[in-house]
């Protein structure tokens, strides 16, 4: 693989740090870390200063890269698009799609970034989708980590998707997050679906309340609030 950075965008995760090197076997280059930033966007944004090259490939850090990911048949971005997307399998409920999959995004468009919940859905320029499965997202590396990803997605999607997503394509997904699922902590997975789709309804007349949605502090204390301490450290 050519012409192309790498960088995993992490946070608190706990397996991060294997996901990381396994990132960097599999595409066999060096890939950047930028961990602990607090705040989506401003995480997004100080990735494009990270990096070397326009196009870069950015995982998160529970994303489990395929082993047999051809990363040497990547092609560039066209002319006009920002982001590509590969799709990721969610271990809990089966479903297959963009969320938590790897992404080639372009440094320019990153430094453009304006303004929506969903933050890389505020990329000027288009969005292009693989039918590509490049890996696993995974999601539930403790019992809070399972819950924030149910209960953020589930209230984007509850809210309406920003990607185009028609309104039978979010009621299935959020059909499928909100039954119970199975593996590790799913139970905490499904319970935050459930309260996310809660949270859109409550927060529908007030749009400025979904930005807590990229708030670690605003998710950690709202977690540990309906489902204890204990479960927040894992």
């Amino acid at each position: 693989m050519t012409g192309f950075d790498a960088l995993m965008l992490s946070f608190d995760e706990p397996l991060a740090d294997k996901l990381h090197a396994r990132l960097q076997r599999v595409l066999g280059l060096q890939a950047k870390r930028l961990h602990g930033v607090h705040g989506m966007r401003r995480a997004y944004r100080l990735a494009a200063e990270v990096v070397d090259a326009e196009q870069f490939l950015l995982a998160d850090g529970d994303f489990v890269i395929d082993a047999e990911f051809p990363a040497g048949a990547i092609e560039p971005l066209a002319e006009g698009v920002s982001l590509r997307v590969w799709r990721a399998v969610n271990p809990l409920n089966g479903l297959v799609y963009g969320y938590g999959g790897l992404k080639l995004v372009r440094r320019s468009a990153l430094r453009e970034l304006g303004e929506a919940v969903d933050v890389l859905a505020a990329l000027p320029g288009r969005i292009e989708f693989s039918a590509e499965v490049a890996g696993t997202t995974r999601i539930n590396q403790s019992p809070y980590h399972a819950w924030k990803a149910g209960f953020r997605e589930c209230a984007m999607l509850a809210r309406g998707s920003e990607y185009g997503m028609s309104d039978s394509q979010s009621a299935a997904r959020i059909a499928a997050w909100t039954s119970a699922g199975q593996g590790e902590f799913a139970a905490y997975a499904t319970a935050g679906a459930r309260e996310g789709v809660a949270f859109a309804g409550e927060a529908a007349r007030d749009v400025g309340r979904f930005e807590a949605l990229n708030d670690p502090s605003w998710l950690s204390e709202r977690f540990a609030a309906a489902h204890g301490e204990q479960a927040v450290a894992g």
